[in-house]
């Protein structure tokens, strides 16, 4: 009895053993019907760098000589490209521009194959790609300050900015007064920058553009469009004639009253003396200098009286600043004003007031409004031009009285200001 159970005990371990071999054979049959897996060493160090609708890849190859190419997927598999290696016998760098990219957050998948076609594990990474959403978000840098400096220079003082905004550099293109244009570059800090351009030609603009960097491993930088920016300076020379103080004129035959010199225009309201054959004008002979002036003795009123001169060039675009010293001694139902306006046919009259590019009423009486001669007042307007163009400065008066001396007012200069 106990050798039958014996031989019984070795024949189920038999049959045990068979029948586990006869599966490992089935899976084996199953799985492994060409052979065992192999896999290629993969990429190391993988880096996706980011771009305009692009991205740089960067990686090693630290292992496995028998690797032949790497394929980079994306689009979620539907895209691939395909890069061939050459191995050498130490570590070897990958470095591939994947181009036709979305904007946005992109995945990548890489894979490198040896010559019978195996291929690694794959590697996952994943980066910010960008193109005309971020182009839209950037904005030029913005100026705190440009102002003429006693040496003949611009001095730009740059409005702050984060520090991780990403602003590289600012690119300007502006001309010295011998009309040489100099392009130069001014790299960014994020606080505290100021920028000197020298020799800068008086009444021009300087143009710029930012550069930034989406990030700082990025490989394209974006730029801003070039934006004009006008240097604030005293402009007066350069666009006006006959300012003062001390304007220029010709006497009529009082020996007083006169007519403005030229560049001014002065239309026929604005001789009131004479029998209207001048006005406008006074160098009387107790005064040190010429002034423009109306006066109404004798019950000579102005009746839309204009005296105004054209710029000498058209202004560039930009803001600019009028500001006139003058004193002014006028009654309640009369009206005086410093105005520009566009163009070179003149200033407007008072009912065409608001198409002027700006003004500012002297005078535009409730009373009489009189301070001593020796007391200059000072009066200013601003007016902005979207593209260069001529303006016409000047003055407008409707000015009655009678007796001794009836109404009277006095510019004593006159000035330009590009802000």
């Amino acid at each position: 009895m106990k050798r039958n159970l014996a031989i019984a005990t070795v024949i189920t371990i038999v049959a045990i053993w068979v029948a586990a071999c006869t599966k490992i054979d089935d899976y084996k049959s199953k799985y492994m019907s060409g052979g065992a897996i192999i896999y290629t060493g993969k990429m190391d160090s993988v880096k996706i760098f980011s771009g305009r609708y692009r991205a740089q890849l960067n990686g090693l190859f630290t292992s496995d000589p028998n690797i032949m190419k790497y394929r980079i997927f994306t689009n979620s598999r539907l895209d691939s490209m395909e890069v061939v290696v050459k191995r050498t016998s130490g570590v070897d760098t990958a470095k591939t521009i994947i181009p036709n990219l979305e904007e946005g957050t992109q995945s990548f998948e890489i894979r490198t194959y040896d010559s019978a076609g195996n291929s690694s594990v794959p590697v996952f990474v994943t980066a910010n790609v960008y193109g005309a959403n971020y182009q839209a978000s950037i904005v030029n840098r913005g100026v705190a300050d440009a102002s003429l400096q006693t040496d003949g220079s611009a001095k730009i003082t740059w409005a702050d900015v984060s520090a991780d905004a990403g602003v590289q550099y600012m690119q300007i293109k502006f001309s010295d007064v011998s009309n040489v244009l100099h392009d130069t570059v001014v790299y960014s800090q994020a606080t505290n920058l100021t920028t000197s351009l020298p020799n800068i030609k008086v009444g021009s603009t300087f143009s710029y553009r930012t550069a930034y960097l989406p990030n700082p491993t990025a490989i394209d930088t974006f730029y801003t469009t070039y934006q004009d920016h006008s240097v604030k300076a005293d402009v007066t020379k350069v666009y006006l004639s006959n300012y003062g103080p001390d304007f220029k004129g010709t006497l009529g035959s009082d020996g007083r009253f006169g007519t403005l010199n030229a560049p001014w225009v002065s239309n026929a309201g604005a001789l009131n003396k004479g029998g209207g054959t001048f006005g406008g004008y006074q160098h009387a002979s107790w005064q040190s200098a010429g002034v423009i002036t109306w006066e109404t003795w004798n019950n000579t009123p102005v009746v839309d009286g204009k005296v105004y001169q054209v710029t000498a060039a058209p202004l560039p675009a930009g803001s600019y600043t009028v500001t006139i010293n003058y004193y002014s001694e006028v009654q309640s139902n009369s009206s005086l004003y410093c105005i520009a306006a566009a163009g070179n046919s003149g200033i407007p009259s008072l009912a065409n007031l608001s198409s002027a590019l700006g003004s500012v009423a002297m005078y535009n009486g409730a009373t009489v409004g009189a301070t001593s001669p020796n007391v200059t007042e000072s009066k200013s307007f601003n007016f902005t031009l979207t593209s260069p163009q001529s303006v016409s400065i000047g003055f407008l008066g409707n000015i009655v009285g009678s007796g001794n001396p009836g109404s009277y007012f006095e510019v004593r200069s006159i000035q330009l200001i590009q802000n």
